[in-house]
């Protein structure tokens, strides 16, 4: 799942885009959730939030959220703060801005191939999660 998210991110598709497409071509979720996460590109706009995190949740919630396959919402909440914890370790923060900085123009293409990085950890840590998670809905 890395290496597709790191490809649409490469082709254009935003971080957090990115992150979803990868999930709907694995089979993890509906490709009508893939516009959901645009606003979240760029620390939805505002370079708060890392869009890669905001994938893998947005991603988490479709799975697992209140109502979805008759969760209740805490198996989505849980997971939500496993993956958090687990790209705190490796990155310790999860805002946009910190994680880009000294990248003068967020557009360049040394500041996309930085966060390729990112996006492919993101999604090695979300598919970690669906694996263990997923034979148990």
């Amino acid at each position: 799942m890395k290496d597709i998210a790191v490809k649409y991110f490469m082709e254009g598709y935003s971080c957090s885009e990115s992150i979803v497409q990868a999930a709907v071509d694995k089979g993890y979720v509906s490709k009508e959730i893939l516009s959901i996460a645009t606003p979240f590109s760029g620390g939805m706009g505002v370079r708060c939030l890392c869009g890669a995190v905001a994938g893998a949740q947005i991603v988490i919630g479709a799975i697992f959220g209140k109502n979805n396959n008759e969760h209740d919402g805490k198996k989505a909440r849980a997971l939500a703060k496993e993956y958090n914890e687990l790209f705190s370790q490796k990155y310790k923060v999860n805002c946009c801005k910190v994680l880009s900085a000294g990248f003068s123009d967020f557009h360049s293409i040394e500041r996309r191939q930085h966060c390729s990085s990112i996006v492919k950890d993101s999604c090695t840590i979300l598919e970690n999660i669906l694996k263990e998670n997923l034979v148990k809905i």
